[in-house]
């Protein structure tokens, strides 16, 4: 059995000020199908990395819906 490919892709967020702030778009993005694992470099009030390792690629609004379901956080461009 072939391992399913994985795509990890890396996002600038901004708005996230603490660990329930990462915790939330964690989670949220977490429920995209196909996600496999995020992990958050959290930077308290400033630009966050988010990395998503994912089995196809999301797209920017995919992962800008998820931010706004988790609260009040902006994808940087």
């Amino acid at each position: 059995m072939n391992p399913t490919p994985t795509d990890t892709q890396t996002f600038a967020v901004t708005g996230m000020t603490c660990g329930h702030c990462a915790s939330s778009v964690k989670g949220e993005l977490t429920a995209i199908p196909g996600v496999t694992g995020v992990s958050v470099d959290l930077v308290a009030g400033g630009r966050s990395t988010v990395t998503v390792a994912s089995q196809t690629p999301l797209t920017a609004e995919q992962v800008a819906a998820a931010l706004n379901e988790a609260g009040d956080y902006q994808l940087v461009d």
